[in-house]
């Protein structure tokens, strides 16, 4: 009888190991899969074995359950079954080597301890842990069916715990959750195309368009239009001689009209309606003639809502209105799409220096309308918190006053310097790295 334990505690060394690596396996091949990556295999196989991967799956916090239940069974009789057979093993060997009783019957425990011990973690754990990760379908598929057999054999147990946790947890202000959250939100799919290219599954030219296509659904319109000062309205007496000459001399093509009151435009006016007007006709037809209303959107209106407007208005353009009922700037259709693909520019585009400019070892010649996340983007310099949205607001917001070409301001180890100046606007500040003492 007891040669015949021995040998079944024998037995039990691989085979217990290999119950805790099939719940292992499950475990974390179930928390790696994506939910579309289990339809997908469906759709695709429909075998019986991916059909099981999908049904635990969708239960996922009764199976995991079951496999913590598992690898707690599997571990506890290792110990209890295969440390007194393998210490049966070591304890003779230390004894004919001259070791008292006593002593070799301590050391034979804690020889087999340790055995058992890495027998389990290194077969039973690390190894199926690091397939699961590795190949988490494929593992899936090869032991999830087992797993979820278990669980529904020992089903009025595991409900019972599982009941008993999720009380406890939702003591805690947590609800628990039945499956992994398969969604992702616009910054976390920013995070995985980033990490995507640098890893070298995505080019970085697709990478970058597709992190400026989800960072476009956290902006508003008062991010993406053009602000008032820079904005060319004309008035509404002016004439379409004179709409020509200003297109001629600002190189834009689209103007608000507006009768005295710049907040409140009449409508909008293309430069290409013109030539629906003799030449004759010209000098005196009004600008007010010719002006199409225009879409009025709110400042905080969000990128997508945007998109959706212009592309219904007429001119594909809108006046974007601040909080107090002003004009605050003015959007185009080709700022959306400058936001996703970058500067976009024909052969009717006034050549000029762009809004970043690469000093060599000096620093970047930056213009002073670049949002915080553009600052990160070209320079790495994180611009603080404050009551600004703009790199020439952080400069006035410092200074506290319009400041002067050549008036610097040194901030977290980067030295602010002011370029050029345009009226009572900074528009060109150099950003460089400060050699001397950090702010």
């Amino acid at each position: 009888m007891t040669v015949l334990l021995s040998l079944l505690g024998l037995l039990a060394v691989p085979v217990l190991p290999l119950g805790t690596a099939v719940s292992v396996a499950s475990e974390f091949s179930l928390t790696a899969l994506e939910r579309s990556r289990i339809e997908a295999a469906v759709a695709r196989d429909g075998d019986r074995r991916t059909r099981a991967v999908r049904r635990a799956h969708s239960g996922l916090s009764f199976q995991l359950s079951g496999c913590q239940l598992g690898i707690t069974v599997t571990t506890l009789a290792t110990g209890y079954i295969a440390e007194p057979a393998i210490a049966g093993l070591i304890r003779p060997v230390l004894e004919a080597i001259g070791l008292p009783g006593g002593w070799a019957s301590g050391s034979a425990t804690a020889l087999s301890l340790v055995v058992a011990t890495v027998l389990s973690m290194v077969f039973g754990e690390l190894v199926p842990k690091n397939l699961a990760i590795a190949h988490p379908l494929e593992v899936a598929r090869a032991v999830v069916w087992l797993q979820a057999g278990f669980a529904s054999v020992f089903r009025p147990l595991i409900t019972g715990l599982n009941a008993a946790a999720n009380a406890i947890v939702r003591r805690l202000g947590v609800e628990p959750a039945e499956e992994l959250r398969s969604a992702r939100s616009p910054g976390e799919l920013s995070s995985l195309v980033r990490a995507s290219a640098a890893s070298g599954s995505l080019d970085p030219a697709t990478a970058a368009l597709l992190d400026r296509s989800l960072r476009f659904t956290d902006r508003t319109a008062e991010d993406l239009m053009t602000p008032r000062p820079r904005v060319e309205t004309i008035d509404a007496e002016q004439t379409v001689s004179d709409l020509v000459a200003l297109a001629r001399r600002s190189g834009f093509s689209r103007f608000p009209v507006i009768d005295g009151d710049p907040d409140v435009p009449l409508g909008l006016v293309h430069v290409k309606q013109a030539f629906s007007v003799p030449p004759a006709d010209r000098p005196t037809t009004r600008a007010r003639d010719l002006a199409r209303p225009v879409e009025t959107v709110p400042s905080s209106l969000d990128g997508d809502l945007l998109m959706t407007r212009l592309r219904a208005a007429g001119l594909q353009t809108a006046v974007v209105v601040d909080e107090y009922g002003g004009t605050a700037g003015l959007v185009t259709m080709e700022d959306l799409l400058e936001e996703i693909v970058g500067d976009v520019r024909d052969e009717h585009d006034r050549a000029e220096q762009g809004r970043v400019r690469r000093l060599g070892d000096d620093g970047w010649a930056l213009s002073g309308l670049m949002r915080p996340d553009e600052v990160l983007a070209a320079t790495g310099f994180r611009m603080p918190a404050g009551g600004f949205e703009t790199l020439a607001g952080l400069v006035l917001a410092r200074l506290g006053r319009i400041p002067d070409a050549g008036d610097e301001l040194v901030l977290d180890g980067w030295r602010l310097t002011v370029l050029r100046r345009s009226r009572n606007r900074v528009a060109e500040i150099r950003l460089a790295h400060d050699r001397g003492v950090r702010a």
